[in-house]
């Protein structure tokens, strides 16, 4: 960035000579830039047409002139700044923005939240942490996750608060054969983000590459063939019944991508721009249903605001706040939900180096020793999980006399409050004679079949779509831990209980029969919630329509900005 480069050049003149006059040759000053004699002419030159030096040269060869730096560093880029930011050019303003919190702060915040730039309502988000590419394949933050079901769409889609899959590229399906026939006929005019057409010869073949994908080939494990009985209507032949297959389709690793772009869908907002510093959105022309009202979102990536506690924004990924935080103490009510999805220990009994019954004594020990409540963390943050999901009971464990491991090792993911419960656990299990190792594993997925392998427990977290139970079928099926965890014995015995659960017709029915296998993982020990997080979202008084998804962001296709007062 040129700019950014001439106020860097300029900041070390300001350094060395301050705001006083002073007497230097050329070649001090190109000491100073670090460059050649002539570009330094060229330098003073452009810092004197901008008004930011007084230079008065001498006649001769290494004559000394004089030199006086007008404005401080600061004082240009804050007015830079302003200049970009008020122009709309918000992705250079942030490149420019490298100056103290306190002083970013105050300059960003009456950019943020709701605005209407334009003629167009556009929301800025600040947000903590630079995002990931945003190919549903790759993923695997809880931000990047919304984002690719607002850029992409699927077959079927889940709507906020309805747990049932509503049709979504797919106007209607049906299905037939005793379930192994679905049919879906796809809407007409479907239109890519580039303003391609979406044909079903598309679909159908983007299909057939998911279904070799590491990550959704399990979701589509039944399917036998794909086929075209005509042009708007795509035709899925199984080798046995699968009721959950609407559910499937409407899940992360089932949305579609153009087949030569993963980055470009038919979602409500396309993506506009993708840069370390800001991550953009814009509502998608053709999209075929209901348009939001918002035109455009504008993640704004700015670490530098949240190195204090009173800063903007969320203090937890958990946490998101639109705005000023004094604003919305006073004038707007905080969104709430306690989520579905729960951070959880789970036993690794296939290693052979604990068995049921010694992990069915540490669930108790973490159980009755008020382990959880004792633990350094905000606790409005987090709840402890007395149940896997609503009426899914968590089994009490009894007194047991069992003699554990002398020594075990436990491997955690983040969240942070893992690995406050991997140490507060390291002491209980100490009081037993037991030694425990705690080893940080950095991805948010247990992605490295070692890390599973080696270890004796594990402390993970598992995010709940707006289909609970299928979002739980789904993890029995896709997630490497259970491979990891479960003889072999048990991993074919969970595999047959799943094909007949997806055989039957009636949801509450599929519902029950997964509860009690849910339960007797969780009675063995293998799998225990431990707490479960406090969704907030927080939005001052000119973002209206906040609503909190499952995944506990917000609903972008419903909230909207009123317009400015004339």
């Amino acid at each position: 960035m040129r700019l950014q480069n001439r106020l860097n050049q300029y900041q070390r003149l300001y350094v060395k000579v301050g705001d006083q006059p002073s007497a230097l040759r050329v070649a001090d000053l190109a000491k100073i830039f670090v460059c050649s004699e002539r570009h330094t002419r060229t330098l003073l030159a452009q810092f004197q047409d901008a008004g930011w030096i007084s230079w008065q040269s001498q006649v001769g060869r290494g004559k000394r002139a004089s030199i006086q730096c007008l404005t401080s560093p600061e004082s240009l880029r804050e007015s830079y700044l302003q200049q970009l930011l008020k122009n709309g050019d918000h992705s250079a303003a942030l490149q420019l923005s490298e100056m103290d919190p306190k002083h970013l702060t105050v300059l960003l915040t009456p950019h943020l939240g709701g605005q209407w730039q334009a003629d167009a309502p556009t929301l800025r988000i600040p947000y903590y942490r630079t995002m990931q590419p945003l190919d549903p394949q790759t993923l695997t933050g809880r931000a990047e996750q919304h984002l690719a079901h607002t850029l992409h769409a699927g077959l079927t889609r889940f709507i906020t608060g309805e747990p049932l899959p509503q049709p979504d590229l797919a106007h209607h399906w049906q299905i037939s054969n005793n379930g192994k026939i679905w049919r879906f006929f796809l809407r007409s005019q479907l239109y890519w983000h580039n303003g391609e057409p979406v044909t079903a010869g598309q679909l159908c073949a983007r299909f057939e590459v998911l279904r070799q994908s590491p990550r959704s080939r399990q979701s589509l494990a039944t399917v036998t063939n794909l086929s075209q009985p005509h042009a708007l209507c795509l035709q899925f032949d199984l080798q046995i019944p699968d009721y959950w297959l609407a559910h499937r389709l409407a899940d992360l690793n089932c949305l579609l991508s153009h087949p030569d772009d993963p980055l470009c869908g038919a979602g409500p907002f396309r993506l506009a721009s993708f840069a370390p510093e800001l991550v953009r959105l814009e509502q998608h022309t053709y999209y075929h249903l209901q348009h939001p009202f918002l035109a455009a979102i504008e993640f704004w990536i700015t670490p530098q605001l949240f190195t204090k506690k009173d800063k903007i924004s969320c203090q937890h990924p958990v946490r998101i706040m639109l705005g000023e935080e004094d604003e919305l103490v006073d004038v707007k009510p905080v969104k709430r939900m306690t989520s579905l999805g729960f951070c959880y220990i789970a036993a690794n009994l296939r290693r052979g180096n604990l068995s049921s019954q010694q992990a069915q004594k540490i669930i108790m020990i973490i159980q009755r020793s008020g382990l959880l409540s004792r633990l350094p963390i905000d606790h409005d943050l987090v709840k402890p999980s007395k149940e896997m999901l609503p009426e899914w009971p968590i089994p009490e464990h009894p007194m047991s006399q069992v003699t554990l491991p002398k020594k075990l090792k436990l491997v955690f993911h983040p969240p942070i409050e893992l690995e406050f419960v991997a140490e507060a656990l390291k002491s209980c299990l100490a009081d037993e004679a037991c030694e425990l190792e705690a080893i940080y594993h950095p991805g948010r997925l247990w992605d490295s079949e070692e890390s599973i392998n080696s270890a004796d427990l594990l402390l993970g977290d598992r995010l709940i779509g707006e289909a609970p139970e299928a979002t739980l079928e789904n993890w029995l099926r896709q997630d490497p831990l259970w491979p990891g965890i479960l003889s072999d014995q048990d991993l074919q015995e969970q595999l047959n209980r799943l094909h007949s659960i997806q055989q039957i017709p009636l949801a509450n029915k599929r519902a029950e029969e997964l509860r009690d296998h849910f339960y007797r993982l969780m009675k063995r020990g293998i799998i225990t919630p431990l707490f479960n997080y406090q969704y907030q979202v927080s939005a001052p008084p000119r973002v209206n329509g906040v609503q909190l998804t499952a995944w506990g962001w917000f609903d972008f296709c419903q909230a909207w900005i009123p317009p400015p007062l004339p």
